[in-house]
């Protein structure tokens, strides 16, 4: 079994539960490793590597992330989430002001990591720091929201919510991203719930749930999505058999004719993925260098 599980993780799990509970439903020989982590109040698309397939996580480029978020208004969040310890401003917000400042947030920006979050500090997890008091000055990232959607407004609750969808690259911390907008609507806010509906090619129409994956070794099976299944944006060149024994062995390989991709999956002529390759253009030349190179008839 080589390839990836697009499961659906519930709620109050961490990622590592998932990976903890596969690892008794598979032998022991097959690692496992999923793309993105996801807290335990998350809910929604977790990919998950097996066997082979934790050799593409580093070759996986769309990293793009989109989410279902609740946010309530109102109030703010020690952890920014409702999870944490909630102080109430009751402050009101006109509903005209909400599109005005979510377009604040579209596009690129710097965001500082929260506290109760798993970045290093000096050799320990900032969420370490957090459960002892403690807070310490966290460098800005870049981060990009390409999508920030308003699906609906509840006003007649107490606290207000509002419902968004969020497109926006890795790194994104959409607990803070609630946290931000509340401060500039001056009410403050945290995040109610959370719902990774993609992750890259991964769709949460197409995930399954982690109790039926558990449920017998079948469903793992049939539930595989084939070890290419993240690497579909980089062009596919099938090898002569000739050319395998070098591309198995690491070496170099030339093909007639410019690339204009930097890197390339190379295919058995049976159709197997064999590896993914550096192509580096020389005159009229591609020479492919291989960079990962999977096992074959596994």
């Amino acid at each position: 079994m080589h390839g990836f599980l697009n499961i659906n993780k519930p709620q109050a799990i961490t990622s590592f539960d998932v990976i903890r509970k596969l690892k008794k439903a598979l032998p022991r020989k097959y690692k496992l490793g999923h793309l993105g982590t996801l807290d335990p109040m998350a809910e929604g698309v977790l990919p998950v590597a097996v066997g082979q397939g934790t050799k593409i996580i580093p070759f996986v480029e769309d990293e793009t992330k989109e989410y279902i978020v609740t946010m309530t208004l109102g109030a703010s969040s020690d952890t920014q989430d409702a999870w944490g310890a909630i102080t109430y401003s009751m402050r009101k917000v006109e509903p005209a002001q909400i599109e005005r400042v979510l377009a604040l947030f579209r596009g690129k920006s710097r965001q500082v990591p929260p506290m109760y979050s798993a970045v290093h500090h000096e050799g320990k997890r900032l969420y370490e720091l957090a459960r002892q008091g403690l807070e310490v000055e966290r460098k800005a990232r870049e981060i990009e929201i390409f999508a920030l959607e308003l699906l609906n407004a509840d006003w007649e609750r107490e606290l207000p919510q509002l419902s968004l969808r969020v497109s926006c690259s890795r790194g994104t911390y959409i607990r803070t991203l609630c946290h931000d907008i509340g401060q500039e609507l001056a009410c403050g806010a945290f995040l109610s719930s959370l719902c990774r509906s993609r992750s890259g090619c991964f769709k949460i129409e197409e995930a399954v749930s982690l109790d039926y994956l558990l449920e017998k070794r079948e469903n793992l099976s049939r539930s595989l999505l084939p070890l290419d299944y993240p690497l579909n944006n980089l062009p596919l060149i099938s090898l002569k058999n000739t050319e395998l024994p070098a591309i198995i062995n690491g070496r170099k390989i030339s093909r007639t004719g410019k690339l204009a991709s930097p890197r390339v999956r190379l295919y058995t002529p049976e159709g197997q993925l064999l590896a993914i390759a550096e192509a580096n253009n020389y005159n009229e030349d591609t020479v492919l260098q291989p960079c990962r190179v999977f096992k074959i008839g596994e």
